[in-house]
């Protein structure tokens, strides 16, 4: 065992002793030793109740010869975040999770691992750091949100930013927003829609790093314990049988989480996490081949904020093994990959059935025959950039304004409340990338601002940062190269033409070139706002919003 390293033999007798003082049996220390990386805090909803998933958790590992051994991954909440400095703090926290918990695993030698996460960031940094340790591990989330219930609609996180755009429109009064404020988020888990927590809790599934149900299955269902106690029990048949991420984190697993990410609709955020999970198993992800996947790939799925289902609805209908047995019927999927379970992809989903047609669309008869998510190239972004196209209504696939340029989120939002912004017009947030901003912060004010101004099918929002999982609309991210770096987007000025082809997944500034070189020759980098802390290092590493913004060390 792997274990034996810190345990077996004369030279680990001052190991024993620690293990002793740590209350460790000798009949313990004989068997598996099993890191459960629990994320556990009592500041994100999402992660209040996964002090009991890793007690499941734990008595699983227990019951089937292992010793479990419990030790901390941090966590931010987006929404708690949101709007402010604690923003720049979001993204980051992905390698934070991910380096902090390689150490605890290589430094302490665990033949197995079952990693607790839940939200945004969380998951993909557990990933990475699952697919970078490569011991057996396993996967076991806390579970999606209830929907809230506001004058007989279900609502949900995105419900409650736009409520405050309305109110600043005057279409909604502040007893109303009250009324949201108390209703939306009415149990603990990862907010209630397909939003950035719960598109990577499904792609998990996906990958094959966790087991059926691990994406929807609701927090505060018994079901999720009795899911965290089965993990348990499973990383143990991993251990015996020494099947690794590695051997199930493969290209082709990659190409399966993109396509399912396709057909359910998942968050733009899914573009920066799967480049970044696929560089740790030395895959070249180029964002690229989500187009090509999504030419093949039909959207079943109008999950919140799309449409009016909700990871609970999901669930009820049969799941994401329900999605891809969907998928399978065109041969969309690689089924011959190995998973958690110890079968292959095309044994898991056998025979799993769709059991409601409203909210997981049959093959045949999609949303749309092209997958939920867009990238749009040009001269405005040469590198690329992302959109939730099944996010967007139809009259703002294709739309032309007048650039309406902010270098920070505050003065777009105040200009946006302020009536500043009409029909027709283009935002665009700079600065904000993943070296600019840094931290490349979410724009969810920004977004629901505009939707809540009424301006939703009328105003497109260009950024080289990124989106919350619950904007919606014409939300173009990830602008790459960004303006930090003196991409196109940092030429921009206001008044300029905009020109968006969605279907024609183009972007492009209405400039000649010679302008634009023009402009170019007399540009100049900003001072950076931060020159201190994680955020400066972070900066200082970090590459560009097309490549995952992954940290890469400067040769």
């Amino acid at each position: 065992m792997r274990s034996d390293r810190v345990k077996t033999g004369m030279q680990q007798a001052p190991h024993r002793s620690l293990f002793n003082a740590l209350g460790y049996t000798k009949e313990e220390l004989e068997r598996p030793l099993i890191g459960v990386v629990c994320s556990y805090n009592e500041i994100v909803p999402g992660h209040m109740n996964l002090d009991k998933i890793a007690q499941a958790v734990k008595m699983g590992v227990a019951m089937a010869g292992g010793t479990p051994v419990m030790f901390p991954a941090i966590a931010v909440c987006d929404g708690i975040a949101m709007g402010h400095i604690g923003m720049k703090y979001s993204l980051v926290t992905r390698d934070l999770i991910a380096d902090s918990t390689e150490a605890m695993a290589m430094a302490h030698q665990f033949d197995g691992l079952v990693m607790i996460p839940n939200c945004d960031k969380n998951v993909p940094g557990l990933l990475m750091a699952a697919a970078r340790i490569n011991v057996p591990t396993i996967f076991v989330s806390g579970g999606p949100m209830l929907a809230g219930h506001v004058k007989g609609q279900k609502r949900s996180l995105s419900s409650m930013f736009e409520a405050v755009g309305a109110y600043a429109a005057g279409t909604m009064t502040e007893e109303d927003v009250c009324e949201f404020e108390q209703k939306v988020c009415p149990t603990c888990g990862s907010c209630s829609g397909m939003y950035t927590a719960n598109s990577m809790n499904c792609l998990t599934e996906v990958l094959g790093m966790g087991l059926k149900g691990n994406g929807t299955i609701p927090a505060v269902y018994s079901e999720r314990i009795q899911l965290a106690k089965h993990a348990g029990m499973q990383v143990m048949e991993l251990v015996r049988k020494d099947i690794r991420p590695r051997d199930i984190i493969t290209k082709e697993a990659i190409l399966n989480a993109l396509t399912v990410d396709m057909a359910l609709g998942c968050s733009t955020n899914s573009m920066l996490h799967l480049p970044a999970i696929a560089h740790e198993i030395g895959m070249d992800f180029e964002i690229d081949f989500a187009n090509g996947i999504s030419e093949r790939t039909p959207n079943l799925c109008h999950l919140a904020p799309a449409g009016p289902t909700y990871i609970e609805d999901l669930n009820e209908a049969g799941g994401v093994y329900a999605v891809m047995n969907e998928l399978n019927k065109k041969n969309l999927l690689y089924t011959d990959c190995m998973t958690v379970t110890g079968k292959t992809v095309g044994e898991n989903i056998a025979g799993c059935e769709n059991k409601n047609p409203e909210v997981i669309r049959p093959i045949d008869n999609p949303y749309s025959e092209t997958g939920g998510l867009a990238v749009l190239k040009g001269n405005l972004a040469p590198d690329g950039s992302v959109v939730k196209r099944s996010a967007v209504v139809e009259e703002m696939l294709v739309h032309e304004g007048p650039a309406r340029v902010f270098d920070c989120e505050d003065d777009a939002i105040k200009a946006i409340k302020g009536g500043e912004i009409h029909a027709g017009d283009v935002v665009v947030i700079r600065y904000v990338g993943p070296k600019g901003g840094p931290g490349m912060p979410e724009m969810l004010n920004p977004t629901s601002a505009i939707a809540g101004m009424g301006l939703g099918s009328s105003v497109a929002l260009i950024t080289d940062g990124r989106f919350s999982g619950a904007s919606r609309g014409a939300s173009i991210g990830h602008v790459s190269p960004e303006a930090a770096v003196g991409g196109p987007i940092a030429l921009v000025e206001e008044g300029d033409i905009i020109q968006i082809d969605i279907p024609n997944l183009s972007i492009r500034l209405d400039v000649p070139d010679e302008v634009l070189e023009e402009r170019r020759a007399k540009w100049q980098p900003r001072e950076p706002e931060v020159t201190t802390g994680y955020l400066a290092r972070y900066a200082s590493m970090v590459t560009s919003g097309n490549r995952g913004a992954v940290l890469e060390i400067k040769k």
